[in-house]
């Protein structure tokens, strides 16, 4: 697999190889994007007419790298004469300063060439290996080299800029420069990609933060970000390096939205670098105690986009959360229906419960007031539009078969829903997870009702419809024979009966019957769903298990922090704990990010988590997972206008510390330490007695 290093900030980032080169490509992702449109497909760099090679990466923030490069292959036999430095930062536009150093005794002359190319693919394009029909024009602009797309309304463009003269064509710039001995030459280029109305402005420069940023600016914003998260310590080397790479993924991962003039947490990079319903809520819910900053303006945004009529191509619906908005030529033009796309089951009931969750830990009663009636649309949508075939259950089915999702749960590929024996489905379906969020909207949405909205009778009428469902659902979807809840129900109200980690959403919603948690429990930490480094997407024992199928049998962080919150909710902290040891021990293994999927070859295969080859990473769920993980090691909870702490730490994980929990309680610190930590401090304290 081919290395590819990102860097970026908001919605601007840049993929390139190892060496800091962009070369077209419909199989990696590699080029400059913005707003899901790539603006530069091409951008090598060579010497003399030759390739570089990297001696060394820094990758020192996420906004910025230093490539350290030599022509030709590195060897033991001859040095190199030259050397070149090659550093890029994003700021709202794609800077770039090489310098060129010569290590000879003598002066000489070099040719410096960036060769450029610009396509404007589609993002969409590039993940499903189409080829854009139109074609780019480009333009030499007294020095600089313009590159320009225009589909009616559709106008994007690139300009290149040198900080020095240079020889300019339609495929590049090409450098003279001379060198005196040990002397070195550097010229700074700077590529600036335009989103252009029809007034000829910049869509970008209405933004608060503007198109472009000075790097300095990013860097204070940043730290300022960051410091206002709770100080984590911790004897846990993996904890505290995972809980550091994640505040600062998650603070990259910040995007200003053209239309919307918010600051919100992209999906990730480098496919889903926009607003998603079902993924910035779990992000949201993950971050909440840490982050707080990035949950309100999330909720209220997708309040704001929530379905208010039928429209088939984008599955919208009254009520219904949106899954997904994309910016790009295809959702412009209608040929995606993402523009918002609204085809997901899951993100309805999520907003309910992310509402309430906020209100619990934030104290702010005015937003729920303020989202009174999105927050009823939503719960009607379940009885309504959810329960299309009026069973009391929610289930999916496009009504756009030529773009839509076929599967609208977070398992969203089309063979990630099948029967025990690999068989897939017909739809509509109804995935269990679906039905224990739907639960817990209607529990959640009753305590808003009765305590902020002073509506009584309607908390009653959610609270009995919920009580309702949790016997219906433990009636039809329990397998007593297996001692499991089927992964869902086909359109005839069988059971679609494959083992999957589904059941622990089940957990965290709170459906499970207590008597029944036990055996879900057994089958979550058994060699057939448990890897050793997390539960599986799908159980080993099951037709279509993969440890490299996306939805199939891999191991997802996030779906493991699910997990553990449920597991914990039912009193297993013990399990919750060894799914947290696990995950950590994955997230060191990756330097700290977790990816958002790897391999699920059992640990015993494997000394190290093998990597999901298009993962993306970083993504926000996944960053949001040592979070959420950190929670449930500390039993933070919510109570009644305090905080709960009731801390189960696993064993050799040590001391853990954190301190300044924001709240509606001020700020208070929580503190945790394992039980064979608490052991050896009380042996050691005995044998310093006298």
């Amino acid at each position: 697999m081919k290395q590819l290093i990102s860097i970026l900030d908001g919605n601007t980032f840049v993929v390139s190889d190892g060496c800091g080169d962009i070369e077209e490509s419909f199989t990696y992702p590699m080029g400059l994007f913005s707003f899901d449109t790539r603006f530069l497909s091409t951008w090598i760099l060579t010497l003399d007419g030759a390739r570089l090679h990297a001696l060394s990466v820094d990758e020192e923030t996420s906004y910025g790298t230093t490539y350290f490069l030599v022509p030709g292959e590195p060897s033991h036999y001859v040095d190199a004469k030259i050397s070149v430095q090659r550093h890029r930062a994003i700021n709202g536009s794609f800077e770039e300063t090489l310098t060129v150093f010569n290590h000879n005794t003598d002066a000489v002359e070099v040719t410096v060439r960036v060769d450029v190319g610009a396509d404007f693919a589609d993002l969409f394009e590039i993940k499903n290996a189409q080829r854009k029909l139109g074609r780019a024009t480009v333009d030499l602009d007294d020095g600089n080299l313009r590159f320009s797309y225009r589909r009616q309304k559709f106008h994007r463009e690139v300009v290149i800029r040198s900080s020095t003269e240079a020889q300019v064509d339609e495929r590049g710039m090409s450098f003279r420069a001379r060198l005196e001995p040990h002397g070195e030459w550097q010229t700074r280029l700077r590529a600036t990609a335009r989103i252009i109305g029809a007034n000829g402005r910049d869509f970008r420069e209405t933004l608060p933060l503007g198109p472009d940023r000075p790097v300095p600016e990013i860097r204070d914003e940043r730290r300022e970000f960051l410091a206002s998260a709770p100080l984590l310590r911790s004897d846990s080397e993996a904890l505290s390096q995972a809980y550091q790479t994640s505040l600062r993924d998650l603070a990259a991962l910040r995007y200003e939205s053209i239309t919307l003039g918010a600051r919100l947490v992209a999906a990730g990079l480098p496919w889903f670098m926009t607003l998603f319903g079902r993924d910035s809520i779990f992000t949201c819910l993950q971050a909440l105690p840490f982050m707080p900053a990035v949950v309100e303006p999330t909720i209220v945004m997708l309040a704001g986009l929530q379905g208010s009529r039928l429209d088939d191509f984008r599955d919208e619906e009254p009520g219904k959360i949106l899954h997904e908005l994309r910016y790009g030529e295809l959702a412009g033009f209608e040929e995606q229906p993402h523009s918002p796309y609204y085809g997901s089951a899951d993100s309805t009931p999520l907003f309910v419960i992310l509402l309430d969750e906020y209100e619990r830990w934030t104290g702010d009663v005015e937003l729920v007031r303020r989202l009174e009636h999105p927050v009823r649309a939503a719960l009607d949508w379940l009885d309504t539009f959810g329960n299309m075939l009026g069973t009391g259950y929610v289930y999916y089915q496009t009504r756009n078969p030529r773009t839509g999702l076929l599967n609208q749960c977070w398992k969203d590929s089309p063979d990630a829903i099948s029967y025990h024996d690999g068989r897939l489905p017909s739809y509509p379906l109804g995935t269990c997870e679906l039905q224990g969020y739907a639960y817990d909207a209607k529990i959640r949405g009753a305590r808003l009702a009765r305590e902020i909205w002073h509506d009584p009778a309607y908390a009653d009428r959610l609270e009995r419809e919920a009580g309702e469902l949790k016997q219906r659902f433990n009636r039809d979807f329990w397998l007593a024979d297996r001692e499991y809840y089927a992964l869902g129900l086909d359109r005839d109200g069988k059971p679609i009966d494959s083992l999957s980690s589904n059941i622990g959403h089940l957990l965290w919603s709170g459906i499970v019957d207590e008597d029944r948690a036990p055996a879900v429990v057994r089958h979550l930490l058994g060699s057939a769903l448990f890897s050793g480094w997390g539960v599986r997407t799908l159980a080993t024992t099951e037709g279509r298990y993969n440890p490299v199928g996306y939805h199939v049998g891999t191991v997802w962080p996030f779906d493991n922090s699910i997990i553990a919150w449920g597991l914990a909710r039912y009193g297993f902290r013990e399990e919750a704990g060894r799914i947290a040891t696990g995950i950590l021990a994955a997230a060191h293994c990756f330097n700290g990010r977790l990816p958002e999927a790897f391999a699920g070859f059992p640990r015993t295969q494997t000394n190290y988590p093998v990597e999901y080859p298009t993962a993306c990473s970083p993504q926000a769920w996944s960053a949001g997972t040592p979070l959420l993980l950190l929670r449930v090691l500390l039993g933070l909870r919510p109570h009644e206008g305090h905080l709960i702490i009731d801390p189960d730490v696993p064993d050799g994980m040590g001391r853990i510390e954190l301190l300044d929990i924001p709240g509606r309680w001020g700020t208070i610190d929580a503190l945790g330490r394992s039980r064979d930590r608490i052991g050896l401090e009380q042996s050691m304290t005995r044998y310093a007695q006298p």
